[in-house]
């Protein structure tokens, strides 16, 4: 081969494309085109061997076996390579040639795997796995009408064995609870159901919150209501999709992003903020909608967009008014915060550890490292290990702050830190909600008036 066609142009080449709704994005051709791009891209740069193993990977094909040229690359170990990204996003908040800096090189390696991953699965039915962990409410649902049998049988060994058999998920992986009660139904018992009309914000709990731990959601509205932010809760509310996008499941993100779009509309119509609890389902609403949806749904999608907002940004934009509340009455003391890495790539800053600061004798001690779950990733048989040893520097940092307290808006990364690090990492939300009680923590505090903006 020449040397002239050897060399791979940095700028965006035919195939350039992060539309689905563009035809050229489903064009296998046009895809290779722009994978080879990116790595060769990457493999000049460098600056991301520390994040997942898609660019030690890629660099050590280069390196060890085809002397530099990525054209070398066969079609199975460029697979490898976008089979060992798990979204954490990281690659694209440090890389200086994206979309978001208005370079020239356009390059966003975390939407060429979303791409690569949603070409794939045109041309390969998902296995039983996929479609199991794509789908978490209706897993949720099935754990429900086991009558708490699922929860137990997945702390028995024959059983995970089995799983491990059947759906690939290790069987050492711990894996959380289903509530008994979701939080919706939670929600309309306790009268928290309420119209669009008045609210300044309604939630978008999670599936998480929503099918394995309400506590997070009872927790944040108690914070909202302490700071008098009247907020709503729903109905209908489902997955944001992010598994099914993990996939490359276009078409099942689209018909959960339509749901959801048809409950909550109605209040950001009104007026209303979306606060959605966990960063992941904030990412979704707020940068992968309006990219993935089409037609007039895409047009919607731009208008929640809009709206959404993590709960603790919208707790940090009102710390001046006279309704933010400073009537602590317990303290956690120095807590150790991990930032997620999903909230990160939304660039909004960490309003949660922000706002800890305003409880009297907590000083954050901040873990910035990867927990190394990234969605289903951790729950893998191929990928345990790994998402284990990815997650090592934050597991030591938290260790290593001797904080008797952790905090984490992603609940994910607290159950990676409970099974690898030997604690669970509480939501903001909780420790803001324990912190304006008596009874929330041990350290308590004495009684004060509000205090001025």
């Amino acid at each position: 081969m020449s040397t002239e066609a050897k060399n791979i142009s940095y700028r965006p080449s035919e195939g350039l494309s992060y539309d689905p709704t563009d035809a050229k994005y489903w064009d296998p051709a046009a895809l290779d085109l722009e994978v080879k791009r990116a790595f060769e891209i990457c493999h000049g740069c460098r600056m991301c061997f520390k994040y997942c193993d898609s660019f030690p990977t890629l660099f050590k094909l280069l390196d060890e076996t085809h002397d530099g040229d990525v054209h070398q690359l066969k079609a199975s170990e460029k697979a490898q390579v976008m089979e060992a990204c798990f979204q954490c996003k990281l690659c694209e908040v440090q890389c200086p040639y994206t979309p978001r800096d208005q370079h020239e090189f356009q390059l966003d390696f975390p939407k060429l795997v979303h791409r690569y991953q949603a070409v794939k699965r045109k041309a390969v039915d998902p296995d039983l796995r996929d479609r199991v962990l794509a789908d978490p409410d209706g897993t949720a649902q099935f754990a429900r009408l086991s009558l708490g049998l699922a929860n137990a049988m997945n702390k028995v060994s024959a059983h995970r064995w089995f799983m491990e058999k059947v759906l690939g998920i290790h069987r050492d992986k711990l894996l959380p609870d289903f509530a008994n009660q979701t939080f919706s139904a939670w929600a309309e018992k306790s009268g928290h159901l309420q119209a669009p009309a008045g609210q300044e914000a309604v939630l978008f709990p999670t599936c998480y919150v929503e099918n394995n731990d309400p506590q997070i959601g009872r927790d944040t509205l108690a914070v909202l209501e302490q700071n008098q932010v009247p907020t709503a809760c729903t109905k209908g509310q489902v997955c944001c999709g992010m598994p099914a996008w993990e996939r490359g499941d276009l078409e099942g993100v689209r018909q959960r992003a339509k749901q959801n779009l048809d409950v909550l509309l109605p209040y950001v119509e009104q007026g209303s903020k979306v606060l959605a609890v966990n960063p992941t389902c904030s990412m979704m609403l707020r940068k992968e909608y309006p990219e993935l949806l089409e037609g007039e749904d895409r047009q919607r999608a731009k208008k929640l967009a809009e709206a959404v907002r993590d709960p603790a940004e919208h707790l940090w934009s009102i710390r001046n008014e006279p309704r933010f509340s400073t009537a602590f009455r317990s303290t956690p003391g120095n807590v150790a915060y991990h930032a997620p890495c999903h909230l990160r790539a939304q660039a909004i800053g960490f309003k949660g550890r922000d706002l800890l600061r305003k409880i009297p004798g907590v000083v954050p001690k901040s873990v910035t490292e990867c927990c190394g779950h990234d969605g289903t990733y951790g729950m893998k048989v191929e990928t345990f290990e790994a998402s284990a040893r990815i997650g090592q520097k934050a597991f030591d940092g938290l260790k290593g702050t001797e904080a008797e307290v952790w905090v984490t808006e992603c609940p994910l990364a607290g159950i990676q830190f409970e099974q690898h690090a030997g604690q669970r990492a509480l939501h903001p939300m909780t420790v803001l909600a324990r912190a304006y009680r008596k009874d929330g923590f041990a350290q308590k505090l004495e009684p004060k008036k509000e205090e001025e903006p």
